[in-house]
């Protein structure tokens, strides 16, 4: 079957990492408690610039959520949304609802020492 693009959901997003750098205040703790699982922040505060992970999982999200609204899946918000791991450090999606079941999801993750970006497509199973 030959796509097209209106067949392909794209999202970008870009985050100045210091937004993330009180990431111990009390408060931004609420949010990144309710914004993160509890995988994504382990991953996140075990590297020496815990910052810098949570802006750019943060951007991904919001690229999740982008290339899904493309694709007219709406009402899935970011606690719902996961970013990983995988064995060889490559990023990967994966969404707790039944909507996207049917969805590849491709993410790449990138941060400079002030921004970071994310890209994400998602293509339908035909």
């Amino acid at each position: 079957m030959n796509r097209t693009m209106q067949d392909i959901g794209i999202g970008t997003d870009i985050v100045e990492i210091r937004r993330f750098e009180n990431f111990k205040d009390r408060t931004f703790s609420a949010f990144l408690a309710k914004n993160f699982s509890r995988n994504e922040l382990d991953y996140c505060l075990s590297k020496d610039n815990p910052a810098s992970h949570l802006a750019a999982r943060f951007a991904g999200k919001e690229a999740v959520i982008k290339a899904l609204y493309s694709l007219n899946i709406t009402h899935i918000f970011y606690p719902a949304i996961e970013i990983l791991n995988n064995d060889l450090g490559v990023p990967y999606v994966r969404i707790n609802t039944d909507k996207t079941e049917k969805l590849t999801i491709r993410i790449s993750l990138s941060h400079s020492s002030e921004m970071a970006l994310a890209f994400c497509i998602i293509i339908p199973e035909s």
